[in-house]
């Protein structure tokens, strides 16, 4: 399959540098090549070097991820502005169809009758429509999102390929990463993650991570 990204030749020739500039800023690192592709675009959104060290990746992030793509996933969003900067041409490439329930109706009626959050009842919403499953989640501004997708996985069995938990924030986001750390979690219900830990996120960097799954897809032998 052919390179996904969509530039002109002098584009190209910008991202590159930048690239290039990253690799040199950025030093020595314990990232393994497709980890760091996945890292340098995130820097490469952020012009924050922290992320270096802030990023977290499940050893089996990356091939579940990739795989999940291929087979045309649901990719599940806290919020739209996460869809509103994906690659449509990218995503019809597999067939993946994005979704965001956060703005729905009946989220925003039951999140005021049960004095919840829309993003718990997001979340909810898709694990009831069967979407959870084999799905990649992407969570890059509700905390509570993430929180709800741990809850959903360990007492009602959802099972998501992937969860990219990089909420932002001052309340619960730090908390709701270490959440989905939580060895015990994890031990018990292992879900490959893609997180930013503490309070560094937000949905530029959910869809930064995304756009390297789905350029690493590209590669042989993945």
């Amino acid at each position: 399959m052919s390179d996904m990204r969509q530039m002109t030749s002098l584009g190209r020739e910008i991202e590159n540098n930048s690239f290039s500039i990253i690799d040199e800023e950025a030093g020595e690192h314990s990232h393994p090549p497709k980890e760091w592709e996945v890292v340098r675009r995130i820097i490469h959104a952020t012009a924050d070097f922290e992320y270096k060290d802030l990023t977290k990746i499940h050893s089996d992030a990356i091939q579940n991820g990739i795989q999940a793509l291929q087979k045309g996933c649901p990719i599940i969003c806290d919020v739209q502005m996460i869809i509103a900067g994906l690659n449509t041409e990218r995503l019809n490439t597999y067939g993946c169809k994005t979704y965001s329930f956060i703005s729905d109706p009946d989220v925003i009626h039951k999140a005021k009758e049960s004095n919840s959050t829309r993003a718990i009842e997001s979340m909810r919403k898709a694990h009831a429509s069967g979407l959870l499953e084999g799905s990649v989640i992407a969570i890059g501004n509700a905390p509570t999102a993430l929180l709800e997708i741990v809850r959903l996985v360990q007492e009602e069995g959802a099972r998501p390929s992937l969860v990219i938990g990089v909420p932002v924030g001052f309340v619960s986001a730090a908390e709701s990463k270490e959440a989905l750390l939580d060895p015990k979690f994890q031990n018990l219900h292992t879900i490959p993650y893609i997180l930013t830990k503490g309070r560094k996120g937000g949905s530029t960097i959910a869809v930064s991570i995304i756009h390297a799954l789905l350029l690493l897809s590209t590669e042989r032998n993945v």
